[in-house]
């Protein structure tokens, strides 16, 4: 797997390509995750356009840098998340966990001041 980083105004967007599974995928993205918080970049969007596939180890390294985010005031959200890697956080339930968006501008609009959702412990 491969991240690719650019800032749209104060957002990070990590455009993923590959399979995002346990290993070296779900390891690289918990690093870059990491070091967006030290960095004090904590306004993420995880673009999944080129992931087709997400395994376990991947999807609970997704909840880990969510999980990371939010404990450091910031915010996750998923973009492009395709019908196969929507099938599986709704049969994991983490539909409800994460806010998912069919295209950028919407994103990054969802962005507009706002902090750390409702519900999630800083």
């Amino acid at each position: 797997m491969e991240i690719a980083e650019r800032i749209v105004d104060t957002i990070t967007v990590l455009d993923l390509s590959g399979k995002l599974t346990i290993g070296e995928g779900a390891q690289l993205l918990k690093d870059k995750s990491e070091s967006l918080v030290f960095q004090g970049r904590k306004s993420v969007i995880v673009n999944l356009a080129g992931v087709p596939y997400i395994d376990s180890g991947g999807l609970g390294q997704l909840v880990a840098c969510y999980t990371t985010l939010a404990k450091a005031g910031g915010r996750l959200t998923l973009l492009n998340v395709g019908t196969r890697n929507h099938d599986l956080l709704s049969i994991t339930k983490l539909v409800s966990v994460f806010e998912t968006f069919d295209n950028e501008p919407e994103a990054i609009a969802s962005y507009a001041g706002t902090s750390v959702p409702e519900g999630i412990p800083r």
